[in-house]
């Protein structure tokens, strides 16, 4: 139903139009229990074999939605009707901020793809916060943090810091974002000093908890294999509990528009099918040179069942949608379920 007849209605729409337009149908259609439960005998799809214990959590299935989808945390009780084993909100900042200019998100259909810039936009961490206390649902919920535009490098981990206090009694799990590519500057944090200054920091606060929270960063699938020793080195002093790989890329290859078509749409990280090949790489060598002394969680390009299992081969310990999810539609999730069974992946 999705690909046949609310594709092509949202996709004729301004892309951002289009998310909004889809939240208010989420909201519309799930907002109430009858409707999860009717969404979730749809595209819910359960199999022991496909529960994961990992960070001391129990998901149940490998597949989660990728952070950006749903920044504010308004729609994730919908959201995990539709068979997720876990959701991933934010980035979001300690204080609200609209992000970058109008228009900043851009459709490639030709090669399955999205560029954006959207730059941290968040309504801030605490009404995301607010929203979380209302919870219901027993998916499992990690929080995305992030720093404000405003707020220069050096000061930076007093707004990781404040997102980390204000969302740790309402998610589950927290993924440090250095790696977006729309913020001025914040990819420098992805440097080894200020990275692990700012990793050390938080593992002391975490750590100073009655029970403390999984702890992952977000990495770029720009690094360099010496940047990616560096991370490989970050995780083991830092003692972080993982990397989620990759973020958004500001390559533009492979793609088939022209170099004149791109420059019209500008600046802004590119996701999608374009990535799955380099993020499958970040993984695989992340695993491998490590010997496996983390856990990964994979995303970047992941369309089909064929794609999610090719991020699991190469080391994935969990996997992400996003674009993927707004190409293909809900039934991906089932489908990627089921094949991981079907293939006995798992």
């Amino acid at each position: 139903m999705y690909k046949l007849l609310l594709k092509p209605l949202l996709f004729r729409l301004n892309p951002e139009k289009a998310h909004y337009l889809t939240f208010d149908l989420l909201k519309f259609a799930l907002g109430n229990s009858l409707g999860r439960s009717i969404a979730s005998s749809i595209f819910g799809y359960h199999h022991p074999k496909l529960k994961k214990q990992l960070f001391g959590l129990t998901f149940e299935n490998p597949v989660g939605l990728a952070a950006g989808l749903d920044k504010d945390a308004k729609v994730f009780n919908e959201l995990s009707s539709l068979g997720f084993g876990f959701i991933e909100i934010g980035t979001l900042t300690p204080k609200p901020q609209p992000g970058n200019d109008k228009p900043r998100l851009f459709r490639l259909p030709n090669d399955n793809a999205l560029i954006n810039r959207m730059g941290f936009n968040n309504e801030g961490v605490d009404a995301a916060a607010i929203r979380l206390k209302n919870r219901k649902t027993n998916t499992i919920i990690g929080g995305n943090i992030g720093k404000n535009k405003v707020t220069a490098n050096e000061d930076a981990i007093k707004d990781y810091e404040y997102c980390f206090h204000a969302l740790f009694d309402v998610v589950d799990y927290f993924v440090v974002n250095v790696s977006s590519p729309n913020t001025p500057n914040l990819r420098e944090l992805q440097d080894k000093e200020p990275l692990t200054h700012l990793l050390n920091h938080l593992q002391t606060i975490n750590n100073a908890k009655l029970k403390r929270k999984p702890l992952l960063l977000k990495i770029a699938p720009d690094l360099t294999d010496s940047q990616l020793d560096d991370i490989i080195d970050i995780v083991k002093t830092t003692k972080i509990d993982g990397i989620v790989a990759t973020n958004t890329t500001i390559a533009r290859e492979p793609l088939t528009y022209s170099k004149a078509e791109l420059e019209v749409i500008g600046m802004g990280g590119l996701s999608g099918k374009p990535l799955t090949k380099r993020s499958t790489e970040v993984i695989k060598y992340l695993k491998t040179k490590s010997n496996n002394a983390f856990p990964v969680i994979g995303v970047g390009g992941i369309h089909s069942p064929e794609d999610a299992i090719e991020k699991i081969k190469a080391g994935a310990d969990l996997i992400q949608l996003y674009t993927g999810f707004i190409y293909e539609g809900p039934a991906l999730i089932k489908k990627i379920n089921k094949e991981l069974i079907h293939q006995n992946i798992l």
